[in-house]
């Protein structure tokens, strides 16, 4: 039995080694100490947030899907901490030769245990002596590095288990399919690309890295390892808040940008963005964040009374499901279901006008007529960023009776970012000028962290639940009333930046 002490403890290490999985593979491929900690310490990650949550609940989605495109393939129904269980039915699958297809199959070898998405029967020999393919099922629009990993190593397990491999896939999404309605066509919805030459060329390095890995878990200590753009790829590790918590505030790696020029000056023992060198190319951003001073244009004054009142404030909240939902729509469109429009009068009145469909029907029309009823034909359409423009551009293209005085409306658009960017900075934007950043800074009474609902990811995956998934009325309208105040805070947010700005301006 291994006996964990504290981060900086020693370990006792018992006669078991730890065993490995698809997952915790890829983990050792980024980094030896991802991995340390995951077998060892994993109360140190910090949990994925709710933006994070929704992308893996679409991958599960997606993996049920998948299975649809195998007639009479059967699930492993042992979970994932039933290893034995799930041993057992897989073996007694794969020697049914009437089954086509094992979904989830448990596979155990050389220390690893993997569940493999897709284990496809190609050929009947005998007993124990069918031929297969390896199909590994992803929310992926195109074939990447990590998938190549991740069926490399799972190959090597079939085969240590004596399971014939005559081919290696990957399933992902086919963004080209358009869907008319009725029945999904699955095999125009997923893509199925052979890559066994790919897998097996890769495949020849993981007997080596497993033998690596195992000799680091059995180590007392943990792996000295600096943080620094590996952290980052090919995804955020989720150790990085506990691996860079001791390190300055003014971290060289906190500089926005790429993270190539950190890790240069890394090498020259540079620590800290105060001791950048001053003839080092820094870009405009990366220059007010050495500077670290509030900075505020001569003309920011001028660029802000480029508006005309009143003053629509224009925000959309979208959802891009893998599986399309609409007609004519493709995987992962971003379909519009919600707007909030404040509106300022020139005298400082606000009126505030909102929209968000509930209904499993396509939103679109409905959504962009009460658009262009709240927009009006007068005033500009405050915006930040050029998002609500595509918005609009699109729904333009959906629905070609309402194209003309929708695409009027881009004309009208005054996005406030670029005149935040070009005119105004704020220590606290640590380099970045999203309005999440930017709005604390400059109007500290007004943030998100009392929304129920605080990011775009996270409110496309509750508004999916809210229409698709939630029966009961109650939690509906709570996650209705939780969408509706999130697009209010957005909108509500360029108004009071808008005037904090002006206020700034005025004291040049």
């Amino acid at each position: 039995m291994m006996m964990v002490g504290g981060p900086q403890d020693e370990i006792s290490l018992g006669s078991t080694p730890p065993r490995l999985s698809k997952s915790k593979y890829l983990s050792g491929l980024q980094c030896q100490k991802r991995l340390y900690l995951e077998i060892h310490h994993p109360a140190l990650a910090t949990p994925p947030d709710a933006s994070t949550r929704a992308i893996l609940d679409m991958g599960t989605e997606v993996g049920e899907w998948a299975r649809r495109r195998f007639d009479g393939g059967r699930l492993v129904q042992a979970g994932y901490r039933q290893t034995e269980a799930a041993l057992t039915q897989t073996a007694a699958l794969m020697t049914d030769h009437t089954v086509p297809a094992i979904f989830e199959a448990a596979i155990q070898a050389d220390g690893v245990l993997i569940r493999v998405d897709v284990l496809e029967r190609l050929s009947n020999g005998q007993p124990d002596q069918s031929t297969w393919r390896l199909v590994e099922v992803k929310s992926s629009t195109k074939v990447k590095d990590v998938h190549l990993d991740d069926l490399s190593l799972q190959r090597h397990v079939l085969l240590q288990a004596g399971i014939q491999v005559a081919a290696c896939a990957l399933m992902r999404i086919n963004t080209g399919y358009v869907y008319a309605g009725g029945i999904v066509d699955l095999e125009q919805l997923f893509a199925i690309d052979d890559v066994s030459s790919l897998v097996e060329e890769r495949q020849s390095k993981v007997n080596e890295k497993l033998a690596i890995m195992k000799s680091m878990l059995a180590g007392p200590t943990i792996p000295v390892v600096e943080p620094d753009d590996h952290c980052l790829v090919p995804y955020e590790c989720p150790f990085w808040k506990h691996c860079t918590k001791d390190k300055p505030a003014r971290w060289i790696f906190h500089l926005p940008g790429s993270k190539k020029l950190a890790t240069d000056l890394v090498a020259q023992g540079i620590e800290t963005i105060d001791e950048i060198p001053p003839q080092t190319r820094l870009t405009i951003v990366q220059r007010k964040v050495k500077d670290n001073l509030e900075w505020v244009s001569k003309d920011l004054s001028a660029q802000l009374r480029t508006v005309a009142f009143p003053v629509h404030h224009l925000d959309f909240e979208t959802f891009n499901p893998a599986i399309p939902r609409y007609p004519r729509t493709r995987p992962y469109q971003s379909i519009p279901i919600q707007w909030s429009n404040h509106i300022e009068q020139v005298d400082g009145a606000l009126v505030h006008h909102e929209f968000l469909h509930v209904e499993m029907n396509d939103p679109r029309r409905p959504l962009a007529e009460g658009l262009l009823k709240s927009l009006g034909e007068e005033g500009s359409i405050c915006v930040y960023s050029p998002y609500e423009k595509s918005v609009i551009e699109q729904l333009a293209e959906a629905l070609p009776e309402l194209r003309v005085e929708l695409r009027r409306l881009i004309k009208r658009i005054w996005d406030l970012h670029p005149i935040v960017k070009d005119h105004y900075y704020h220590p606290e934007f640590g380099g970045s000028f999203s309005l999440k950043e930017v709005l604390p800074a400059v109007v500290p009474s007004l943030r998100y962290d009392d929304l129920a609902i605080r990011a775009g990811g996270q409110a496309a995956a509750e508004y999916y639940r809210m229409v698709f998934v939630e029966m009961d009325w109650v939690e509906r309208a709570t996650i209705r009333e939780s969408l509706l105040r999130y697009c209010e805070r957005d909108t509500l947010a360029m108004v009071e930046l808008r005037r904090a700005l002006k206020e700034k301006s005025g004291h040049l």
